[in-house]
């Protein structure tokens, strides 16, 4: 649900990266380049950030009531 604090492979803490990448991400930057300037060069920690998905919104969406939340 929330972008982990540390790599689960190498146990390096990255958490503290992910708003950094997702401003590059905005300003246009690709993927690649984005973690190439924060210098992420272990593969398992650049996986990390490439493959995360938010699910906390879809799943905010919902009560348990079933109405949606404001």
């Amino acid at each position: 649900m929330l972008f982990p604090v540390r790599c689960f492979t190498c146990g390096a803490v990255i958490g503290d990266r992910w708003e950094e990448y997702q401003e590059l991400l905005r300003k246009g930057e690709e993927p690649k380049e984005a973690l190439d300037k924060m210098g992420i060069k272990r593969y398992c920690c650049r996986r990390m950030f490439l493959t995360y998905f938010d699910l906390a919104g879809m799943v905010m969406e919902y009560s348990e009531e079933g109405e949606a939340q404001p």
